[in-house]
């Protein structure tokens, strides 16, 4: 395989099922996908993901990212007896109380070891939104805490973990989801505080993370930068993020599938690209609409060019350290 192709698409894709199909197989071959993300019903046995793993890279012809969501909790793709069953992240600190920094850092040292062991190498975490009491509950408990330091603080135990275990971790949702009280899988929330509330909190502990290489954005309208336009949509929202919270990683999309985004998925794909993103995320598998997805893609600008090659060679460069996986276990009681 080479180490990766100069012609990748801005896409991130999903697929169907367990196993690749043949147009999949050659769809992929075709697109160039920067990568690929798995979820539940991608997952069936052990020697069945590895295969899966390997089928997608060989698909592609170069060791392309494979990401999942494994939070730990509600939300994690990979369940027993594959992997560790987790609390669910704002239960956890609670239960850790001051020792929640280092359990943490072990508990994504593990995600980040079984995954590894899989062949999937970039998590969608560590989840930085600050959980307030009228967060929805489909986000509130996979946040880490309620005020910015705790969040900060764990949340950069847990990418401290991820790196530790050779898998790249992606901050999400920028700038953050913890004002939402709707879930954005089936309708937009329209944050109404301050510019400078926001900057003092959720935007704040994203401004912490300005060296992350991959971000994934929130699909949510925050009516004091653009009432028009979720942030995944937002060109204001989108130089925020760039200029003010200094990130210069590789920013995708959340799901395109989600019902928070106005309008058709191409044209979803093509306003995300419009507005700043570099790459669009979608999951579902569906060939159809990865097609008209792959149909009005444009081309990667020279930066969005340059923030791949970045991630992708710190992806590479990522070597796990020697961790007593056992004694991390016993550490946590899991």
């Amino acid at each position: 395989m080479t180490s990766h192709p100069h012609n990748l698409s801005a896409v991130i894709f999903g697929v169907e099922g367990p196993r690749l199909s043949f147009w999949e197989k050659a769809f992929f071959a075709d697109t160039q996908p920067f990568g690929f993300i798995l979820f539940a019903r991608n997952v069936e046995t052990a020697d069945q993901l590895r295969a899966l793993c390997s089928d997608l890279r060989t698909a592609v012809g170069w060791n392309a990212p494979i990401l999942i969501d494994q939070e730990g909790g509600r939300v994690q793709r990979l369940v027993p007896p594959m992997a560790t069953q987790f609390l669910p992240p704002l239960d956890h600190a609670a239960s850790a109380g001051a020792g929640a920094v280092d359990e943490f850092f072990a508990r994504y040292a593990i995600i980040g070891h079984e995954l590894r062991g899989y062949g999937i190498d970039v998590n969608c975490a560590p989840n930085l939104d600050i959980a307030r009491d009228h967060t929805h509950p489909f986000l509130q408990n996979r946040c880490y805490g309620h005020t910015r330091d705790d969040v900060s603080a764990l949340g950069r135990a847990a990418y401290d973990g991820l790196l530790a275990s050779g898998v790249m971790p992606v901050i999400k949702h920028m700038p953050g989801h913890g004002m939402a009280v709707a879930d954005s899988h089936k309708g937009v929330s329209r944050v109404t505080e301050s510019y400078d509330y926001l900057t003092e909190n959720d935007f704040a502990v994203f401004a912490d993370f300005s060296d992350a290489k991959m971000g994934m954005s929130a699909h949510i309208l925050f009516d004091a930068i653009d009432p028009l336009w979720p942030a995944t949509l937002s060109p204001r929202m989108i130089d925020i993020i760039r200029r003010e919270l200094a990130f210069d990683g590789l920013l995708m999309t959340d799901d395109l599938s989600m019902e928070a985004l106005p309008g058709t998925i191409p044209t979803r794909a093509m306003a995300a690209q419009r507005a700043g993103i570099d790459i669009v995320l979608h999951c579902n598998g569906d060939a159809g609409e990865m097609q008209s997805v792959a149909e009005v893609l444009e081309q990667p600008t020279p930066k969005t060019h340059q923030r791949m090659q970045a991630a992708i060679g710190a992806r590479d460069a990522l070597v796990p350290q020697s961790l007593d996986i056992d004694a991390l276990h016993a550490q946590l009681g899991v």
